[in-house]
Formats: C-alpha cells, structure tokens, sequence
C-alpha cells in the first residue's frame, strides 16, 4: 500500500490550525431504557453531533484545510467542489471565510433546500443531470476558470481534516469499544479510522453505506477502487459513485468492517433519533444508527459505541415524509423488538 496516513501529530496540528474556525462538536451519551434493551448490560452508545458543526456537517474540517494551503493567486481564482449539497455548502462556507468565491456543482435531484443554502453562503451552482455529469462538469470548470477543485472525499488533507473528528471523540471518551461511521467516497471513514486506530488499536472501526451506493463495499470485495453505474438511495450525502485510491487504501488498512443498510432501516433510525434524542436529522446523519439497531446489533452487545451522526442539512417536507415512512415501519414491527433488517 502506498497511501500513507495522517500522523498522530500531524492530526492535532490540524485540529490547532482549525482553531476556532470549526467547533468542536460535542460527545453525547445516548442512555435511556430503549438503548439499554439494545446493547444490554454494559453497553452505552456515545453520538459524535457532527450536525451541529458549521454547515451542518462535518465538511468544512477537510475544505478549509485544502483552502488554506492556496496561495493568494489561487485563492483569488476561486474554489469549485462537485456535491448533493453538503460538501458544496462547506466549500462556500469555506470560500466566503477566505474571502473568495465558489462555483459548486450539483445534481439537479438535489434538495432544493440544499442549493439555496449554497447560494445563501455566497456560491455560484450549476445543476447536471447527475452525479456522473456533475464530476465532468467540475472538470471543465477547472480548466476554463483556473478554480481550485477541493474534492469532497479524497486526498490527505481531506482524511487530516476528517481525522480530527476521531481524536475530538477518543478525547471526549477514551475508551470505546467501537465506532461506526458513515461511508459516502469514504474521506470521513478513512480519517477518522486513521486516528482512532493510532489512538486506540483496539477500538474496532466499522463503517457503514446504503444499499443503494456501496462503492466502498464493491471495492473492498474487489481489493481496489470500483464504481457503480448508479446511485440509488435517499441517503444522497453518501452517494459516491465511485471510490477513489487514497481514501479506499485508508479504509482497506484502519477499518475492521463495512455493513449496508437499507432506506427503510435509514427512516427508522431517523424516527429513533428524533424521538429518543429530539435529532432531526438528514439519513446519511442516521446511517450509523441504523447500523447499530441492524446489522452490528449482536456485534455490539455490552460495548461502548461511538455513532457519527454526520450531518442534518435536510428541510422540513424531506424530513416529515421519510419520518413517516419511518414511524410507519416501526409500528409494523414487533411491539418492542428492534429492526434488525438491513438490506
């Protein structure tokens, strides 16, 4: 393997540098009779609320990173970013507090709430066809504009900035058995595994993506990069089309399993989230979750586990109506049975 990872000091001189540029989010514990039932005795589950970092997400960590290693003369030519909206708005947000500009790229099924944030933080965005068009497009922005690319989840700098969330969340809680995060193109997956495995090698680091966009999981198979012909989830925050070399060999090295969960299980985390934590969240933010009540359930019994919830940059409609779909589900269950269903 050729990628090589963030340091330990490398990854707190990032953190320094971020200053109060990035909050540092807090460690919540989730402790109440629902969770107990589900982790059983000596179990707790420690949420990392990444949703209430500038933008909503944890993006900016990685944009504002790449930003500020620009010279002047790049920095005045602007930056650019391809993204379902929230990358794009960290990439704003970012250009706004360097005081330059951007000119974001984003499928044209994007939330419409998500594309007037990006304008409301001072961003230019052209809409494509999709996700597939929308890279080509940066492309051409690039080459016309002079534009900085930052990419929404591959290099070092990326990983450096995502890596920071890890050692925020070993420093709040030393000692967790576990953590599970969401894999879009698997930046966030690859630095926050990098750190976590540096701090506490015995942690295991599981990583979790929609049915509908397992890029990450593909490749894994694979032993390499791979892409997918289509995206086809509600968790567009983590729809990759493809992964990407350095992000995926991180992955490969730190993370101990990838799990994928289903829309369905998605909406219900987002109910379980809302109504035991009072989080409205976006699904990729519940990703996690739906992993910890699915597929890692028996895993995890006795455990203490960290859950990223990575991001809440959803409107009002998008929410009520797949908290609905998810409500409805969960009545279908089994009165007080978990969902262990995933895919």
């Amino acid at each position: 393997m050729s990628a090589i990872a963030p340091t330990l000091s490398e990854i707190r001189h990032a953190r320094e540098r971020l200053g109060d540029a990035i909050r540092t989010t807090p460690v919540w514990t989730w402790a109440d009779d629902t969770l107990a039932e589900l982790l059983g005795p000596g179990g707790g589950a420690h949420l990392k609320l990444e949703a209430w970092q500038h933008t909503s997400s944890f993006k900016p960590r990685g944009a504002l990173l790449c930003a500020w290693d620009l010279d002047e003369a790049q920095r005045a030519r602007g930056l650019t970013a391809v993204s379902a909206g929230n990358h794009a708005a960290a990439v704003a947000f970012t250009a706004r507090t360097l005081g330059t500009h951007a000119k974001v790229v984003m499928p044209r099924s994007a939330s419409p709430a998500r594309i007037a944030k990006c304008e409301r933080l001072g961003a230019e965005v052209v809409l494509a066809d999709d996700v597939h068009q929308a890279f080509e497009t940066v492309g051409t922005i690039q080459a016309d504009e002079g534009r900085t690319f930052i990419h929404p989840f591959e290099g070092p700098t990326i990983a450096l900035g995502t890596a920071t969330v890890g050692l925020e969340w070993l420093e709040a809680r030393p000692n967790l058995d576990a953590v599970i995060v969401p894999i879009g193109g698997g930046g966030l997956c690859a630095g926050i595994a990098s750190a976590v495995k540096q701090l506490q090698p015995g942690c295991k680091v599981y990583g979790v993506e929609p049915v509908g966009a397992d890029s990450m999981t593909r490749s894994l198979a694979a032993g390499a990069p791979v892409a997918i012909e289509r995206v086809a989830t509600i968790a567009d925050s983590l729809g990759a089309p493809h992964a990407a070399p350095y992000s995926f060999e991180l992955c490969q090295r730190y993370v101990d399993e990838v799990v994928t969960v289903n829309d369905e299980a998605l909406c219900e985390a987002m109910v379980r989230l809302f109504e035991g934590v009072k989080l409205a969240v976006e699904p990729a933010g519940a990703a996690a979750t739906a992993a910890m009540w699915g597929p890692l359930r028996d895993r995890l019994q006795g455990k203490q586990v960290g859950v990223l919830i990575c991001g809440a940059n959803i409107d009002p409609t998008s929410f009520t109506t797949q908290l609905q779909r998810g409500a409805k589900r969960l009545e279908q269950s089994d009165e007080g049975e978990p969902q262990r269903r995933s895919d």
